[in-house]
């Protein structure tokens, strides 16, 4: 080429895993590809969302998993769709875990119904270091049968950001892209590093209100609790209706796994409703 002619069309040489122009021919194929779907920024920590879809049953939560994953699925990244199966909350839970990558889009089609189920997630997406959304399919339910369903608040931060659809209304996708590719994620390490000024009051709370409830529930079992009687802890509303009989070694198992997943986020806001989120996670937990 002539000094000083400009090359009207660079090609591509590799370089690692990329492509940079040089003279002498025309761009094509992975260059291309770029322009056509431009990388999207992930905040710190690298990993890829996570989107929680809750709802009763019959809201359309698969159909808008579905819609999600051809929405945010691509040439660049996996949308994965892990939904309820056998194993029930804690195969879920291990799926999603495993699922959650630097590459990788997860989005969880699952009732979810229950505040701690939620929390559970909250807590893998932050021990991920991830972004995340809550979508909450409206409507449905009416089943004689159906699990109770506890309304996302949008002032609880494993609620947050909360987007809401109901029938046929359209997803707010430019709203979903914003919260989970827009946005840094908080850092991985805040979510297991203990607060100075509540840690210890925290930890300290979280082990007498699980031994309290730990302990209404054999004494009722002693006591001649059957299944389906209501076991009724003192200073709560709700009770855990017993489904079966429980040993003792279950019951510490199950408030270990509590105790550990509440750990990765100690903060005086879930203090109140320490015990109410352990019963409903023995209530799920023991079905």
């Amino acid at each position: 080429m002539p000094e000083g002619a400009e090359d009207p069309a660079p090609r591509c040489r590799p370089r690692g895993r990329g492509v940079l122009p040089v003279s002498g021919g025309p761009c094509v194929g992975v260059c291309d590809r770029r322009k056509q779907f431009p990388p999207v920024r992930v905040g710190a920590g690298g990993a890829m969302p996570l989107v929680v879809l809750c709802g009763r049953p019959g809201s359309g939560k698969s159909r808008r998993a579905a819609e999600l994953r051809a929405a945010l699925g691509g040439p660049e990244r996996a949308a994965h769709v892990v939904s309820e199966a056998e194993g029930g909350r804690a195969a879920l839970r291990a799926e999603v875990e495993r699922r959650l990558s630097r590459r990788d889009v997860v989005i969880v089609d699952a009732g979810n119904e229950l505040r701690s189920i939620r929390y559970e997630l909250y807590c893998a997406a932050r021990q991920a270091g991830t972004a995340r959304c809550l979508l909450h399919c409206a409507g449905g339910g009416g089943g004689p049968d159906e699990p109770p369903f506890e309304e996302p608040d949008p002032g609880c931060r494993w609620d947050r950001p909360l987007f809401t659809v109901s029938g046929e209304e359209p997803l707010p996708l430019g709203d979903i892209r914003a919260a989970l590719f827009e946005s840094a994620p908080p850092p991985p390490h805040r979510a297991t590093r203990a607060q100075p000024l509540q840690s210890g009051e925290f930890l300290h709370r979280l082990d007498r209100v699980t031994q309290d409830v730990l302990a209404a529930v054999m004494a009722a079992q002693s006591g001649g609790a059957l299944p389906g009687d209501t076991v009724r802890v003192p200073g709560l509303a709700e009770g855990l209706v017993l489904s079966r009989p429980v040993s003792l070694a279950e019951l510490s198992r199950l408030r270990r796994q509590f105790i550990s997943y509440t750990k990765m986020q100690p903060s005086d806001e879930n203090m109140p409703q320490l015990a109410s989120m352990f019963l409903q996670y023995l209530s799920r937990s023991i079905q």
